[in-house]
């Protein structure tokens, strides 16, 4: 999959509203500098690609703000080797910003056509990913624990399955609130029943649902 001079460009502007934003994790703007948002969506939006929207995608579903996920991956301090898990792989295009920046990245999706989608989609550019189609509640534990859980869909209440999938030092990010609209929470893990609770701004996110979707 090519990327384009123009893609380039566009992804200059971005990173540099971005900054104006407040973003300031230089290895997150550099992770969206560097990987091809437009890629994620249908080639005849590539002018939507970069303007600081979320977009519809297929399945109902749509890929996050560009500010969204930055403050999400800022918000997990990734550092270079930690394993994240992901719950709702999405476009992809989070998972790709993660892999970016260097973290081994586990992702779940429930959305059958989206998981391969996405798994196409990185793997097309060099991303390693661990892809797996199935319910986000369950995490997966049996290859945490984890540095870093991030959950892209509202939650009412964090599943206390994926905060004991945390290490200890560990951060999950999750917009967390009814349906109008969610607080971003970043809960660190403590010890081994220690958790530590903190609101960083309002955003709105689709609801996380229970089970898999088959589709096509």
């Amino acid at each position: 999959m090519a990327d384009t001079f123009e893609a380039k460009g566009k992804r200059k502007k971005l990173v540099a509203e971005l900054r104006q934003k407040g973003i300031s994790d230089e290895e997150v703007l550099r992770a969206i500098d560097t990987v091809p948002r437009d890629l994620f969506m249908d080639p005849a939006f590539l002018i939507h690609a970069y303007v600081d929207k979320a977009f519809p995608i297929t399945s109902g579903q749509t890929i996050s703000q560009p500010y969204t996920v930055a403050v999400q991956s800022s918000l997990l301090r990734v550092k270079k080797r930690d394993k994240i898990l992901e719950i709702g792989t999405g476009s992809g295009y989070q998972a790709a910003i993660l892999a970016e920046m260097g973290a081994k990245v586990y992702t779940i999706e429930r959305f059958r056509e989206l998981f391969l989608k996405a798994q196409g989609i990185l793997t097309s550019l060099g991303y390693s990913a661990d892809f797996f189609y199935g319910d986000g509640y369950e995490g997966k534990p049996q290859y945490g624990p984890y540095d870093g859980i991030i959950i892209t869909a509202a939650v009412s209440e964090v599943p206390e399955s994926l905060l004991h999938q945390l290490k200890t030092g560990g951060r999950l990010v999750v917009p967390l609130g009814d349906s109008s609209y969610q607080v971003m929470t970043v809960v660190e893990r403590t010890g081994p029943d220690g958790f530590e609770r903190s609101g960083h701004g309002n955003f709105v996110f689709v609801p996380m649902l229970k089970g898999t979707v088959n589709g096509k």
